[in-house]
């Protein structure tokens, strides 16, 4: 969906929704990859689940977060129309390595310990990260690193939000 196209990924908590909110309150366009790309499936294959996941599987955060994909397909047709000058991608998925080559660079948020517990908490029930298991999940994956694209740009995500998009937008060449 644009000239050139730029993925903003991190763990849960560390501020994608909201980057991806303020960057669009600014003007940008940004897909929402959680809202609109993602979907249950196997990670080996990328077929959807459709419905064959038991009820105690997506209980399992683990479960739920391994099989976060998003639609591949839906990835490079939007990366492919060049309507827009310049599109964000935002969100997180598990297959991203299908698809990561396609864009200009890969932004990764990240946090420290204490701010993403904070953020944590803050969530509801509802939303993933907001049950205990979901995380102890989430601060597994923050330690280690895991499920994050390599060789990406580190964002410092727990500066202030206005300061966190200005920055991204500094590194893309863009202002505003």
């Amino acid at each position: 969906m644009g000239v050139r196209n730029y993925l903003i990924e991190g763990v849960s908590g560390t501020g994608k929704t909201s980057v991806a909110a303020e960057l669009h309150r600014r003007g940008h366009h940004v897909v929402h990859g959680d809202r609109e790309l993602a979907y249950r499936g196997d990670p080996r294959t990328g077929e959807p689940l459709d419905g064959s996941a038991s009820n105690q599987d997506l209980a399992d955060a683990t479960f739920v977060h391994q099989h976060h994909l998003w639609d591949v397909g839906k990835v490079r047709s939007l990366v492919a129309d060049r309507s827009h000058p310049i599109s964000f991608f935002c969100g997180g998925s598990r297959n991203f390595h299908h698809f990561i080559d396609l864009f200009d660079e890969v932004f990764v948020l990240n946090v420290d310990l204490g701010t993403l517990k904070r953020r944590l908490a803050e969530r509801s029930d509802d939303e993933f990260g907001g049950q205990p298991a979901e995380r102890k999940l989430i601060m597994r994956l923050h330690a280690a690193k895991e499920g994050i694209p390599g060789n990406a740009t580190i964002i410092d995500a727990a500066a202030p939000l206005a300061s966190v998009v200005d920055d991204i937008l500094s590194r893309c060449g863009v202002t505003g």
